[in-house]
């Protein structure tokens, strides 16, 4: 499958000749952007592989249109200019570009850039993953050894019986585990608050 791309120029000249350069090099351009906020919007729209972006445009820059583009679709993006310093380069590796290329380029600049931007997006997402499960596994954990604790209290059962207990209502009830010790604490927390509740009248 061909990688679809968007690019985004100022100059209708540049947008033509890069458009060519991309397709005879295999690449399909699926849509083109004249300002920074149009780039933003048609990348929601058409949700393309890959994003080019001239640094200077009207509305919204380059790295202004990268920040906006990856708060609200994650897409590789590379910064297409002809400016180059520190404060630039640090600005789009801020904003979450991939790659940062120096006009005028040649397609041989072009391919690599893109699939080393397409590389380094595609690790970064399931970098982020990884992060997003390990925190629901230690967050999993936490609810079972709460549960586990509420059932050697009631139960009193030693640790290692307590979370016997907890799996083997867990498989009765085909219920997930971390499901099961949810329902556990909250339980617990409720019966607390009622007691708490039956005291205090008691005592009015």
């Amino acid at each position: 499958m061909r990688v679809r791309v968007l690019i985004a120029d100022d100059e209708e000249q540049v947008l033509t000749g890069l458009a060519e350069m991309l397709e005879s090099a295999g690449y399909s351009v699926i849509a083109k952007a004249r300002t920074g906020r149009e780039a933003c919007e048609l990348t929601a729209a058409v949700d393309p592989d890959v994003v080019l972006l001239d640094l200077r445009m009207p509305d919204m820059d380059g790295i202004e249109a990268a920040r906006t583009i990856v708060q609200t679709a994650p897409t590789p993006i590379i910064l297409c200019t002809a400016y180059c310093d520190e404060g630039l380069v640090v600005r789009a590796a801020e904003a979450g570009i991939y790659a940062y290329l120096l006009k005028p380029f040649h397609i041989s600049d072009l391919v690599p850039a893109i699939t080393v931007a397409r590389y380094r997006h595609a690790d970064a997402v399931n970098l982020g993953l990884q992060i997003q499960k390990l925190g629901q596994q230690l967050e999993a954990r936490k609810w079972v050894e709460k549960a586990k604790g509420i059932v050697m209290k009631n139960r009193n059962l030693d640790e290692e019986q307590a979370h016997r207990y907890l799996q083997m209502e867990s498989q009765r009830r085909s219920q997930p585990l971390v499901d099961l010790a949810r329902a556990v604490v909250t339980a617990e927390e409720m019966l607390k608050v009622k007691v708490v509740g039956e005291t205090a009248g008691a005592l009015a």
